[in-house]
């Protein structure tokens, strides 16, 4: 991961919990406690934290909630990556109804549900969650239905014949996403495309997308999905290495990857063999968090990760009741992701793209 990644994310997690130990980032982000050191110093350096013993802390006063004011739990596997910025759509929502919220991390584990109890007992009015399981996984979800207090899920689909009951929630619609990449390849000229998906809940549906596409647009390789182990700290998944000798071998020069640090990756090692991009490989990567800041900025789908953390506590606080809004029939919301077209698969951004 790059120097850059791994800071804003550092700085992601001070703006959400004020602080940070730099035991528990290095342990999050797979690299040696050392290397998350040196980001604090270089960080306290430019001004953006104030550095102390074992991590650092955010610049200025955290401002407290008002007294009386109304509490929003929000559970999600991760506050880094991806559900920051869901987190930051959850937040500026809050901010327009006047309640605060409260942050439980489950760490993709069955802790969640603990921290659901934990919230309840903590007085919130109502929970917005992401589970750690996927869809894929419905009998994970069969405690949702004890939850006492309204809840909409994000990013996760669940509801019947999986629970007894429909749940409200708001998502990206990944399968579409995928189908919006590997189309997007198609029109640039090629016909067989690899596709790499990291071990997360949501490649279950962008590799549902990728044999849509497959279909859609009759592409003549194989519909092969491989999928990648933990992807993180200083090393490359054996997969991506074995899938770029596969692609070289037998002309593959297009290639799908979930996510932005898998791609990422699977760029440094195309350069390790002199490989050049978008010359002579394209990548369009998935979720368009780090992409950017690649070393050959990459194209990436970008889910509305904010506009779903925004939408759900808007329809939590129409289920709660507040102001003049009013519960209504449950609310299964489903957004469409965009391109953003970079350097990284030999296309020109127009208008219609950004």
């Amino acid at each position: 991961m790059l120097a850059e990644e791994r800071q804003k994310l550092i700085l992601e997690h001070i703006r959400l919990y004020g602080r940070v130990r730099a035991v528990d980032m290095a342990r999050e982000l797979n690299v040696a406690e050392v290397t998350i050191r040196r980001d604090l110093n270089g960080l306290h350096s430019a001004g953006m934290l104030s550095r102390i013993h074992g991590g650092a802390v955010r610049r200025g006063q955290e401002q407290p909630g008002s007294p009386g004011q109304k509490l929003v739990g929000i559970v999600v596997p991760s506050s880094l990556y991806y559900f920051s910025e869901v987190i930051r759509g959850a937040e500026s929502a809050a901010e327009r109804f006047g309640v605060r919220l409260v942050l439980g991390v489950s760490d993709y584990g069955a802790v969640e549900q603990d921290r659901v109890r934990r919230m309840i007992a903590l007085g919130v009015e109502g929970i917005l969650l992401a589970t750690a399981a996927g869809d894929s996984d419905p009998g994970a979800a069969t405690w949702l239905e004890d939850i006492s207090v309204p809840t909409v899920l994000m990013e996760r689909a669940f509801g019947s014949p999986n629970l007894k009951r429909e749940m409200d929630h708001v998502r990206t619609d990944h399968r579409a996403g995928a189908v919006l990449a590997l189309r997007h390849l198609h029109g640039l000229g090629h016909r067989s495309i690899a596709v790499a998906m990291s071990a997360t809940p949501t490649s279950y549906w962008l590799e549902l997308g990728c044999r849509d596409a497959w279909e859609i647009l009759g592409l003549t390789n194989e519909p092969d999905v491989v999928q990648l182990g933990r992807v993180g700290g200083d090393g490359v998944p054996a997969e991506l290495e074995q899938l770029l000798d596969r692609c070289l071998a037998d002309g593959t020069r297009a290639f799908f990857v979930h996510n932005d640090m898998a791609a990422a990756l699977l760029v440094e090692l195309a350069f390790q063999r002199g490989l050049r991009i978008p010359e002579d490989i394209a990548v369009v990567a998935y979720d368009d968090v780090t992409a950017s800041m690649a070393p050959v900025p990459l194209t990436a789908v970008s889910p509305p990760k904010q506009a779903v953390g925004s939408l759900a506590l808007e329809q939590l606080m129409r289920n709660i009741g507040y102001g003049s809004t009013a519960a209504g029939p449950v609310s299964h919301i489903s957004l469409l992701p965009t391109l953003h077209i970079r350097e990284s698969c030999g296309a020109r951004e127009t208008l219609s793209d950004r």
